[in-house]
């Protein structure tokens, strides 16, 4: 969303740490290649805010940009980087704000143009809904259209997932100082208006989320840390912090197909998108070399990893501490 005025300085004053940390491996440099992290190339995605791993083509990655550019998602090749096919949506309005894309049940893709610069300036937003195409060619295909309001007012929100094993939406509002997960209908309808309502506390200045692949995990990042919960039903339990990598403008972040990676990605002309360990590691994550260090354990001293990091971490904090961000608020009661 633009322009987010703290999180650019804070990116600013970034660059020069992050210029020291090791590069996340890439197909380029033989070491690997799709979960392991890649950078978008293609020029048109200048504003990538959201992303999901496809459920039909092993190392795609979907994506799309910000406000301003149309009905469009595009299909990345986390191998290559390159974009492969550019899907048009028709059977919609002009997107105003598009924040989030994630793929429920029955390959279906969600894309959330729930963006609102000032925070209360729409009176609803909308979500769309399309197939995933089976052949990755540039194509239009038609999409659904709904109508979202929020049962306590208009809001900003840039992270949008459904849930894997019931298709149920949600929603989760961006606000510095905490916001909450909204939930939509048990089915959307096309033809109404869709309420979404808080049902629980999401302690951070969220800009994105996702779904595990077996939905029983609900990792939240925002621009300079993370937060994963417990999907216990919809009654999320905080379990701990993830370990986000310090990016120039955190916007996105998905599981890879598999669940062993967090792959998160940032806006901006040839954005990175980096990988790390899923919490707790299976032994497939905990043994793969690509990713960096692994995700930081229950609320265990702040930003995780080591080394490298440590002066980019220094510099963020000192942002921070400028600003009077708080990067993640201690575990409150249960609000609604």
């Amino acid at each position: 969303m633009r322009p987010r005025s703290l999180a650019l300085l804070a990116g600013i004053a970034l660059t020069g740490a992050l210029a020291s940390a090791p590069a996340t491996a890439s197909a380029a440099d033989g070491t690997g290649a799709g979960d392991k992290g890649f950078t978008i190339t293609d020029p048109r995605i200048t504003e990538s805010s959201g992303l999901a791993a496809s459920h039909l083509h092993p190392g795609i990655y979907w994506t799309h940009n910000d406000s301003g550019d149309g009905p469009y998602i595009y299909a990345v090749d986390s191998a290559t980087g390159k974009t492969v096919a550019r899907i048009t949506l028709s059977g919609v309005g002009t997107p105003r704000d598009v924040e989030a894309i994630s793929i429920g049940p029955d390959n279906q893709i969600y894309v959330g143009d729930i963006g609102d610069n000032l925070d209360g300036s729409w009176p609803y937003v909308w979500i769309y809904r399309l197939p995933e195409p089976r052949k990755l060619v540039d194509q239009t295909v038609r999409a659904t259209q709904y109508v979202v309001k929020y049962s306590n007012g208009a809001r900003n929100a840039e992270s949008l997932i459904v849930q894997p094993r019931t298709g149920r939406v949600y929603i989760i509002d961006k606000k510095e100082n905490g916001g909450h997960l909204y939930e939509g209908p048990a089915t959307l309808s096309a033809s109404g208006t869709n309420i979404f309502k808080p049902v629980a506390a999401v302690d951070l200045w969220a800009t994105d989320a996702a779904f595990s692949p077996d939905g029983k995990q609900l990792a939240v990042r925002g621009y300079f840390g993370g937060i994963y919960y417990d999907w216990n039903g919809g009654a999320i339990k905080r379990e701990g912090r993830l370990d986000v990598p310090l990016q120039k403008q955190g916007e996105s972040v998905s599981y890879s197909a598999d669940g062993t990676k967090l792959m998160y990605g940032s806006e901006g002309t040839d954005s990175p998108v980096q990988a790390e360990d899923v919490p707790g590691g299976s032994a497939k994550a905990s043994s793969s070399s690509g990713g960096g260090s692994s995700a930081a354990g229950k609320d265990s001293g702040g930003f995780a990893g080591g080394g490298a990091k440590a002066g980019a971490v220094a510099v963020g904090v000192a942002v921070l501490a400028l600003f009077g961000l708080r990067r993640l608020r201690r575990p409150s009661a249960r609000r609604h």
